[in-house]
């Protein structure tokens, strides 16, 4: 039974990155359209963004495979 809900936490938590990262990239394109001459700021901050969420995602991963 632990099994099935560390996977379910796993799951919900690269499901979480997911949105994130899909709502930064988003959110930057629409930036990079309004003011292409802050398209360096811009990537330099999603990619910064986009890093920490990728990295709470694997610690929300390897919390939820710990807790089994």
């Amino acid at each position: 039974m632990t099994g099935s809900i560390a996977a379910l936490g796993a799951g919900l938590a690269v499901i979480g990155a997911g949105i994130g990262i899909g709502q930064v990239g988003g959110k930057a394109m629409e930036g990079i359209a309004r003011q292409p001459e802050a398209s360096t700021k811009i990537q330099t901050a999603m990619i910064i963004a986009a890093a920490l969420i990728e990295g709470v995602a694997l610690f929300g991963v390897v919390v939820a495979l710990l807790g089994k």
